[in-house]
Parts: C-alpha cells; structure tokens; sequence
C-alpha cells in the first residue's frame, strides 16, 4: 500500500468516533439473532453487581421445547469493553460455556460470545435491542 494510502486510511479511521459502552449499557431487552427469543440482560439478583441474562420470551413457549425463564449468561465484571469472568449458556447444547459480552453500534447491537479455552477461537451471536417482549412464556 502505497504510504499516502495508509496516512489517508489512519485519518479516516481517527475521525470515527468510537462508542464507548458503559456497564448498564448491556442492560435491557435484546431480540436473538434468530428471532426465536428475547432475552433480558440485567443485575443478577444472587449478585448485583454481576450481570445476568435470562431468556423472557421464546417463540416455543408451551411446547416441550420451551427455555422460557432459563438463565443463559452470569458474568461478574466490566473491563471498560466488555462483560467478563463468567458464563454463557446455550440452551440447544444445554452447555455452559466461557463468555464475554459486548454492546457496539451504537447500543443497538449485543455481541454474546462463547468459547471454550481462548475467546478468539469462540463464536458470537449478535442480538438487536428490542422494546417489547410478544406474549408466550408464563412469569417466572
């Protein structure tokens, strides 16, 4: 790359402001990637310092397949980017994994990523913030 390009790319980059997410932040209603739950991302109540996800809808509420109510992420600590040391729970595999989650674009967008070992070698889902929660699962 010719060393004009680059120069030109790093003002490029400087002049895009960057969100700086706080710990609440995360906080709220957030639609799942695939639109078949709504989770909502608040302080734990067995910890309220940590934060804690909890499926609140799930398009098969009423059939054996059912995760309403089901805690799908505790993690104890905000680092100034991300919320850490502690899990995240998928409820197809039914397993635990290492996570860490991320708030970008503005707030909009909630990146959860798992992984076992490492978080480069993990996958993320990227769920949208939502107002409102559709009608299905019973209260937890």
């Amino acid at each position: 790359m010719p060393r004009h390009a680059f120069s030109l790319f790093s003002l490029l980059l400087a002049a895009v402001p960057a969100y700086s997410a706080s710990p609440q932040d995360a906080q709220g209603l957030w639609l799942s990637a695939d639109k078949a739950a709504v989770i909502e991302f608040k302080p734990c109540a067995d910890a309220p310092a940590a934060l804690c996800g909890q499926i609140v809808w799930d398009k098969d509420a009423g059939t054996p397949e059912d995760t309403c109510g089901v805690r799908i992420a505790k993690l104890q600590t905000f680092d100034g980017e991300a919320w850490r040391q502690g899990w995240v729970h998928d409820p197809r595999d039914k397993k635990n994994y290492k996570g860490a989650i991320r708030v970008k674009h503005d707030g909009k967008v909630l990146a959860v990523r798992a992984y076992i070992g490492t978080e480069m070698l993990g996958e993320t889902e990227e769920m949208t913030r939502t107002d409102t929660v559709p009608s299905g699962c019973k209260a937890h």
